[in-house]
């Protein structure tokens, strides 16, 4: 994993000296919220993609108290939040518009948008079940998904790390002898 090259960003070292983040006191100082293992990045992958479908402002401040509660890597919760940025979102958060409408049983009608205050309290009023339904639907599919294949990727990775291990001795003792 690229372990290294993130503990040089993202340490809890590096966090301690800096001032402006003086106003968290101790929270920050956990480290299982800067170690790379398993659990933690996996879980991280869980609540950042969770919070990536949660129709809320500040998505990343959500992600990092919630990694601050379940004591997971809080750069990657927080980095994974943007996959909902805002060249992303219409087209997810309509996705999830459509996938609460079926859950809900919501007839889909005519969808016009347009850019106004107007048109959001009208529309929205009519139309903010389905659309938190899906979102909260979409929220929960993404961070199972995001924490079973957190799981398979970093499974894979040591795997074959200790493969590539194993051969790397093999070869060393055959070349001493």
């Amino acid at each position: 994993m690229p372990r290294r090259f993130l503990n040089k960003f993202f340490s809890n070292y590096n966090i301690r000296g800096d001032k402006s983040f003086s106003i968290f006191g101790a929270l920050l100082h956990d480290d299982n919220l800067w170690h790379m293992n398993r659990r933690s990045v996996a879980g991280a992958c869980a609540l950042g993609l969770f919070s990536a479908f949660i129709p809320i402002p500040f998505q990343m401040l959500l992600a990092g108290g919630l990694a601050i509660i379940f004591r997971c890597n809080l750069p990657i919760a927080v980095a994974l939040v943007w996959v909902t940025n805002p060249i992303t979102m219409p087209p997810l958060f309509f996705l999830a518009y459509k996938v609460g409408a079926w859950l809900t049983d919501v007839h889909l009608g005519p969808f016009d948008f347009e850019l106004s205050l107007n048109w959001m309290f009208t529309e929205l009023h009519d139309r903010w079940r389905p659309f938190l339904a899906g979102c909260l639907f979409m929220a929960s599919l993404s961070a199972v998904l995001g924490y079973i294949a957190a799981r398979v990727i970093w499974r894979i990775y040591v795997v074959s790390f200790w493969k590539n291990r194993k051969l790397r001795k093999r070869r060393n003792l055959q070349n001493k002898h």
